[in-house]
């Protein structure tokens, strides 16, 4: 997957979620729109995830291809 394709990906992941978040104003709770969110946290943080490590590796003259995507248990355990 290359930069562009990724660059969207991340936006049809946000577009999701700001319309699941949309969709959830002035509802109760509902775990299938919960679990969906969830999934898509993680998701985007991989496709963050990669395309930050396809940049440092453009930045260092090395190959992007060379990357590859984190899991979840990696990705989530990042400190900010």
């Amino acid at each position: 997957m290359d930069d562009s394709t990724l660059r969207e990906r991340i936006e049809g992941l946000v577009a999701e979620e700001r319309r699941l978040l949309d969709e959830s104003v002035g509802k109760g709770p509902d775990e299938a729109r919960h679990e969906r969110l969830q999934e898509l946290k993680v998701e985007l943080d991989q496709c963050w995830d990669l395309l930050r490590q396809r940049e440092a590796h453009e930045e260092f003259r090395l190959d992007p291809e060379n990357t590859s995507v984190r899991d979840e248990n990696t990705v989530e355990g990042y400190e900010q």
